[in-house]
C-alpha cells in the first residue's frame, strides 16, 4: 500500500488525462460549430420576416449540440475503457472508521467513537502527481517544495466530547506519511462572527509536542494504514464522479 500501488491506482485519472488529448480535436471542432452556427441563426433571424420567425422555435435539435453529444460520448466511451472502477472500495480489516460517501459528492465523511469522543473525518479529493508534470519542476525540486512531488490527499480531523469545544486538525497525507498543517479549538458557543484565537503555527509548536500530537491523531485512528487506504478509495471516486458527471452533461443536451 505505499506508492506504488498508489501510481497504480492513477489510472482512472491519467486515462481522464489521454482522453481529453485524444478528444482535443474534435472538441475544438464543436466549439467551432458552435460559434458558426450561432452566427449564422443570429443573422437569419434578424434578416427574416416576422411570419418566418416561427422557424427560429423549431424543436430540432441544432447542429452543434449533435457534435457537443457526439464528443461526450466519445468522452465517456473512453473513460469506460479505463481502469475505473464502478464498485465501491471495501475497507480493510480492522479499518476503525465508518464511511459516509454519497454519488456526486466531492468528499466523503469517516466517522467513529473513540473512548467517549466523537471523531469526524472529511475526506477530500486527492491532489495526483504522476511524474509527467514538467511545469514548475525547479521549484519542485527545492528542498522547501519536498511534499509538492508527492501525491497528496487533504483531511479535516475533528475530535469533540459531548457538546464541549472540538480540536480540529487540518492534515495532509503522503505515502507511508501524514503531517498537520494546522490545529485549532472550535468552541460551539462562540458565535460566529467573533474571531477566536487559533494558536501559532503547527511546525512552530515545540518539537516534541508535535510528536505528541501525531500520537494523539495515530491512537484514534489517523495514521498511514488509513490514509493509504482513502488515497486508493478517493482516486476511484474521483473516476466514478468524472464518469457520472459526463453522463448527466449527456443527459442534459439530450433533453
Amino acid at each position: 500500500m505505499a506508492v506504488t500501488n498508489i501510481i497504480r491506482r492513477t489510472v482512472p485519472l491519467a486515462a481522464r488525462v489521454i482522453c481529453r488529448t485524444q478528444s482535443y480535436h474534435h472538441r475544438s471542432s464543436a466549439l467551432l460549430s458552435t460559434v458558426v452556427n450561432r452566427s449564422a441563426a443570429s443573422r437569419n433571424f434578424f434578416r427574416s420576416s416576422a411570419p418566418s420567425t416561427l422557424h427560429f422555435y423549431s424543436t430540432k435539435r441544432p447542429s452543434s449540440d449533435e457534435s457537443l453529444l457526439k464528443v461526450l460520448q466519445s468522452e465517456i466511451q473512453c473513460v469506460e475503457e479505463s481502469d475505473v472502477q464502478d464498485e465501491v472500495d471495501e475497507a480493510p480489516e480492522g479499518f476503525p472508521f465508518e464511511i459516509e460517501d454519497h454519488p456526486g459528492q466531492q468528499t466523503i465523511t469517516l466517522t467513529r467513537e473513540y473512548q467517549g469522543e466523537s471523531i469526524n473525518v472529511e475526506v477530500h479529493m486527492p491532489d495526483l502527481v504522476t511524474g509527467d508534470e514538467d511545469e514548475n519542476d525547479n521549484d519542485r525540486d527545492h528542498p522547501d517544495n519536498e511534499g509538492a512531488n508527492q501525491s497528496q490527499i487533504p483531511l479535516v480531523v475533528r475530535v469533540s466530547k459531548k457538546n464541549g469545544p472540538s480540536l480540529e486538525f487540518g492534515i495532509t497525507s503522503f505515502a507511508d506519511e501524514i503531517a498537520i498543517d494546522t490545529l485549532s479549538i472550535k468552541d460551539p458557543n462562540v458565535a460566529e462572527d467573533q474571531i477566536a484565537y487559533e494558536g501559532p503555527d503547527f511546525t512552530d509548536l515545540d518539537e516534541n509536542l508535535q510528536k505528541a500530537f501525531h500520537k494523539y491523531l495515530e491512537i484514534r485512528g489517523i495514521k498511514p494504514s488509513t490514509t493509504n487506504f482513502l488515497h486508493e478509495y478517493m482516486i476511484n471516486k474521483d473516476g466514478r464522479e468524472y464518469k457520472m458527471w459526463l453522463k448527466n452533461l449527456k443527459k442534459f443536451i439530450e433533453a
